[in-house]
This record gives C-alpha cells, structure tokens and sequence, in this order.
C-alpha cells in the first residue's frame, strides 16, 4: 500500500516541483505523473521545443537558419519590386537596411519618364542615381522598367502620366526616343536588363487608345535599337503583361516583337497561385517555341496583400488576406516559379504602398506604417539563403507522398481530408505539389497542398517516400518550416536503396522542404533578426 500523504494534491504548485520530487512522489502515492510543460507568466524550465506541439510535433527543433546578406550571395533568380518611385510611391532610404538582409539580388525599378524630365530636353537622373548606387551597394542589381509618358508631350494625360504610351504622335514619339537615349547612355555602365513598359495588354496602363499588340510591338522597335546601341550586352525584355494573355502573346509574336527582345515577362496575379499556371506556361512556351526559341520567360511582378477590403488597393485586394496568408502565399508563388524553372521570379513589392490610388496597396514585405518586416519577409528571407544560383531544379529525383498510415505507418489516422469526409486520402494528395532540387550535390526538395487561403486548409499527416539518383547526395533529411526558418529531425525515418521514407510528416497549405543535413551548415539557437536600424 502507497504511503499516506498528508499534504492534498490539488494544493500542490507543480511548477515549482522537480521532476526528482515527483518521482518520489509517485513511489509515495501510487499515482503516475506526465512531465509536460505547463506555460506560465515567468516559467520556463520545462517549455516545450517548437514542434512538440502543432504540424512538427514529435520532432525535435534542431535551430533556425542562417539568413545570408544580398551581397554575400553571387547569384540568384530571385528578385523583389521597387516600383512606384516614379510616382514618389515610399521612401527608399527606410527600406535598404532590410533588403540588404533579405537575399535577393535583383529589384525592379520603374525609370519614371515624368519625373525625369519636368522641362523638355533637361534630364535630371539624380533620385534614380540614388536608387540604383544604393541597391548594387548592398549586393542587388536593379532592372529597369522604361516607363510611362510625360505630359510635356502628351498634354491630355495626368501629372504622373501612368500609361500613357508615347506613340500615337509624333512629338511624343520623338520626345521619347531621345529620353531612352539619355537613360541608356546615364546608366550603360551599371544597369544591364531593360523592361519596356509595363502591363501594355490592360486598358489601365496603356492609354488612350485601346491596347493593341501592334502598337506596343512598335514601341518595342523604337525602343529597343536605342538601348542595344549605347549597352550592346543589354538583356531586352518585353511583355511585361498583366496575367498569362496568350492571344496577346501570339499577336505580339507574329508582329515580329522577338527579333528586339531576349525574355518575356509576365504578372501572373490570382489568389491560389498554382491554378491553372502549368497549362498556362506550357501555352507560352509552346508559343515561343513556334515563333523564338531563344526567348526565355521571366515572372516580372506578383504578390499578395495582407490586408483586404475597402480600404485595400491593387490586384487580390477585394479578398480576405492576413500577413499569415501573405506569407503562404508568398511561399508558394516563389516555390512554383522555381519548380517550372522560370530564369526569374519577383515578388511585388518591397514595402506597402500608402496612398495608392487614395488607399493603401498591402502587398510589401514591410509595412507602410513603420517600414517593419511582417511574416513574408521572413519567409522570403528563408527561400533566399536555400534557393540561390547553386540551387537547380532536378528530375532525376522523385518525392511521392502517401496517407499517414502508408507503409507500414502506425499510429492516428491523419483524419477527414475535406469538410464532407467524402474525399479520399489518396484523391487529396495527388492534387499536393511535390518538387525536387539539387543543391551543391545534395538533395532539396519540398511539398504542399495548394487550398485556396481563403478557405483554410487542416493539415495532414503523411508519408514522403524520397527518391534521388546516386549522385544526388541524401545522408540525414531534415525538415525545413521556411515560414519560420526552423529546422527539424524528423521522427520517423527509414534508409531504402533509392532514399529515405519520412514518416509522420504534416502536409500544409504553405511548403514543407526536406534536404541534407550538411546543407545547412551552421544553425542559429534562435529566430535571427533584421539587423539593428
């Protein structure tokens, strides 16, 4: 018989009991205790490690990785937005010590002909001097986009001339062939990519007449020779299309449009970002197959709020959106594009724009209010430092994923897999993306279910079966959350002849990346910080 215990339990405070104690505690009484952590105001002795609880539990948190700074990576596809200067959109200086952080190498910059030339044939390149000497100071190099018209040589247009295209006169065709000069020849030694014009294909930005492929066609021939002349290496990039507009594509085409290009660019906004977009970028390959092989693709301009509603500006803005959803979305617009191998990516934009259009454009990775980072500059930040130049695409690997209880898998079934319960398990993850990289040798590949963020998504649990050719190195998988930057051991995992079986992984609305250990080099102890301001 346990021995008496004259102290009542209920009036013990367990959080000041050491594990010894409550052994002895338990020879004493006969009861049994768990040892788990209770969360308490100035308790922290036994805190759960992130990932004991929620989609990691029964993992153990290995550290969080290492951001590396613009400047110290060589290269890479990934780019951020620095539009809107021309219309004096935010203030560049707040922003510079976070992208110098963040890992990106390249930034679009719209040249603002307006804001150039307030008195005909007087160029004042000063404020994007500034811009351009302060980005290639911290590592990153700005591509242009040539864009809009003056009003000294279109009277009918606004004061910031959004739009307005420079060909249906004379005057303003003339006026405009001589700005690319001056701006070609201010910038020939440091600016290489050349964007002409933005969105041509949307009444918005190309006024007044309607958008037509032909005339956009011939403001590429008028623009075009006179960067090639004053930078013979430029990289030429037309389109810059809002969406996937195929029709237009092929107008553009077949008007001639690539002997003046090397890249084409596109804005491919929606709110789940995988929908419809392999049939999408199959049609324009298969288009530039036809007409110019040479032509690669570019995703110029995409992102999401974090903000919705009345109050929102911009493309998405009439969706319910948090920074939580931001950053997800944020994830797998930049994961997507890298699965289909797009030469670059550019997440739109590096700040939220106050007073766009008399409301505020939430797609930044700071806020507008104070310039402070929200989640997806985190996440971006995450991708940077694992998806650099050295980080390529692979099909000699293969990650095929299974139901929780796939295998061999013990243990809880993963649950209902739609609101109905009618959805099979095996139906949900064959709509789950799943994508292998190589990166220096080693292996990274990663996965998720793409939901609409509207909705919400339950996570699952799941087996990932791994499978990487002999070259592709695989010697201790870890797992990797991009939306906080933690690195896990996974619990369950078992060697085959072509890998690894994963056990127990959580299948989420954002990617879940896997890689080798060595990868990773050093971990940090704790979430790293933007540097002191």
């Amino acid at each position: 018989m346990a021995a008496k215990v004259t102290t009542p339990l209920a009036s013990l405070d367990f959080r000041k009991v050491s594990r010894r104690v409550l052994f002895h505690l338990s020879v004493a009484t006969g009861f049994s205790f768990v040892f788990r952590a209770v969360p308490a105001e100035g308790f922290s002795a036994d805190k759960p490690a992130e990932g004991e609880t929620g989609p990691f539990r029964g993992m153990k948190r290995l550290g969080w990785l290492r951001p590396v700074k613009s400047k110290d990576i060589k290269a890479s596809p990934l780019s951020v937005g620095f539009e809107v200067l021309d219309r004096r959109g935010f203030d560049p200086a707040r922003t510079y010590p976070y992208l110098a952080d963040l890992g990106v190498k390249w930034a679009r910059c719209q040249t603002g002909w307006c804001r150039c030339e307030t008195e005909p044939g007087k160029y004042d390149f000063g404020w994007l001097d500034e811009v351009v000497d302060s980005l290639r100071q911290i590592g990153i190099q700005p591509w242009f986009c040539l864009s809009y018209g003056n009003r000294l040589y279109i009277p009918q247009a606004d004061e910031t001339a959004v739009g307005w295209a420079p060909v249906y006169s004379e005057q303003a065709q003339t006026a405009w062939v001589r700005f690319t000069r001056a701006i070609a020849e201010h910038f020939r030694d440091r600016v290489f990519h050349w964007e002409i014009w933005n969105e041509p294909n949307i009444s918005q930005f190309w006024k007044p007449e309607k958008p037509n492929p032909a005339d956009y066609v011939r403001l590429v021939s008028i623009t075009a020779p006179e960067i090639r002349q004053r930078i013979p290496n430029a990289v030429i990039i037309g389109g810059a299309f809002a969406g996937m507009p195929a029709d237009y594509l092929r107008q553009c085409l077949s008007a001639g449009m690539g002997q003046w290009i090397d890249r084409i660019s596109f804005h491919p906004y929606r709110p789940v970002p995988e929908a419809n977009y392999a049939t999408e970028l199959a049609t324009f390959r298969k288009l530039l197959a036809e007409f110019d092989p040479r032509l690669r693709l570019w995703q110029g301009e995409n992102g999401c709020p974090s903000v919705g509603g009345p109050e929102s500006a911009g493309a998405l803005a009439n969706l319910e959106w948090d920074e939580l959803r931001q950053a997800k979305w944020l994830l797998r617009r930049i994961l997507i594009d890298l699965h289909f191998e797009l030469e670059l990516t550019s997440y739109f934009h590096t700040v939220d724009l106050v007073g766009y259009r008399g409301k505020t454009n939430f797609k930044g990775l700071l806020r507008g209010t104070d310039y402070s980072p929200k989640p997806a500059y985190f996440a971006y930040r995450n991708l940077c430092c694992l998806f650099d130049s050295q980080t390529k695409r692979v099909r000699e690997g293969e990650l095929l994923l299974g139901p929780a209880g796939h295998a061999g898998e013990t243990g809880h079934s993963p649950g209902p897999l739609s609101p109905s319960g009618t959805t099979s398990e095996w139906e949900v993850l064959k709509e789950a993306i799943t994508t292998v990289f190589e990166r220096e040798g080693r292996c990274l590949a990663g996965f998720w279910y793409p939901a609409n963020l509207q909705k919400g998504w339950t996570p699952r649990r799941v087996t990932a079966t791994l499978k990487v050719s002999p070259r592709i190195r695989l010697e201790c998988p870890v797992i990797i959350d991009p939306l906080e930057g933690q690195v896990f051991e996974p619990a369950h995992t078992e060697r085959t002849a072509e890998g690894f079986v994963l056990r127990n992984l959580p299948l989420l609305d954002y990617p879940i990346l896997i890689t080798d250990r060595d990868v990773l080099g050093e971990l940090s102890s704790e979430k790293p910080q933007p540097s002191e301001r």
